[in-house]
């Protein structure tokens, strides 16, 4: 049954990214948006509305009842059983023209994730996975790095839409990593951020105040991969708060303990 289902997350991601797709070929350039904030960081456009609407019709057809949380039209806050999709994951990049953007589709059952999919439509590389069935892209096996500590390490990182009010809070996080790590990313898409440590081609990731759409087939892609997810103090990740650290797993305890100690000191 996860396989199937595994199977229509990926459909309803791909349709999603099909819209994005579309919208690529058609328009040369910038595309146009609106801000949903005062500060006109957190961005919409019509191409976001596009693609939501063709993964509910998606989802719809292939698990028809099934309530829906997504982050423009929002929806199943609070439902046992939902499928949980973030349109364009990086809609900044979308808008700016750089190819880091994504579809991202997850079921979650009674606090599990069952199924989901992220689909990098720049690429038409679709990551896929379910509950005991592994991590795939395009059907190939997907394996976290082996990569042993954290100073032979590449990590990743994004910052939310309060960076602008709390600057140092995040700053002071890069620069410990800046130190501690081989390498540091930010390229602007959670999503495709795990579809990155789940593939082996980076080996940590951290962010705060991410969204379930940022965050759900993500976490299911890495752990099905043989990485781990937790929170920073090494808890169980809430996809209502989810704050994330996310590796390979022979670097996490390492990881947890150098971004923990400023957690502690912040707090202090």
């Amino acid at each position: 049954m996860s396989a199937a289902l595994r199977a229509v997350a990926e459909a309803a991601a791909r349709a999603g990214g099909a819209v994005i797709q579309e919208a690529l070929a058609q328009r040369d350039g910038a595309q146009p948006y609106r801000a949903k904030d005062a500060e006109g960081i957190d961005l919409l456009t019509t191409v976001d509305l596009a693609a939501e609407a063709a993964v509910r019709a998606s989802l719809e057809e292939r698990s028809p009842g099934v309530p829906v949380l997504a982050e423009e039209g929002g929806g199943a806050a609070s439902a046992s059983t939902r499928w949980i999709v973030d349109p364009i994951d990086g809609t900044t990049n979308f808008v700016h023209g750089f190819p880091a953007f994504c579809t991202s589709v997850a079921l979650e059952r009674d606090g599990v994730l069952v199924a989901g999919c992220v689909y990098d439509p720049v690429r038409d590389h679709a990551y896929a996975a379910h509950r005991g069935g592994g991590a795939t892209c395009n059907g190939r096996p997907l394996r976290v790095s082996e990569t042993p500590t954290l100073g032979q390490s590449l990590v990743l990182t994004g910052f939310a839409y309060d960076r602008r009010e709390r600057p140092d809070f995040y700053l002071r996080y890069v620069r410990e990593m800046l130190v501690q790590a081989q390498g540091i990313r930010r390229a602007g898409a959670a999503a495709l951020d795990f579809c990155h440590i789940a593939a082996g081609r980076a080996d940590g990731y951290w962010e705060f105040h991410l969204s379930p759409w940022d965050v759900a087939a993500g976490i299911l892609l890495v752990q099905e991969a043989g990485g781990r997810v937790t929170t920073l103090a090494q808890h169980p990740v809430r996809l209502d708060q989810p704050e994330i650290l996310c590796t390979n797993g022979h670097i996490h305890a390492e990881m947890a303990a150098a971004l923990t100690r400023l957690v502690e000191s912040r707090d202090a």
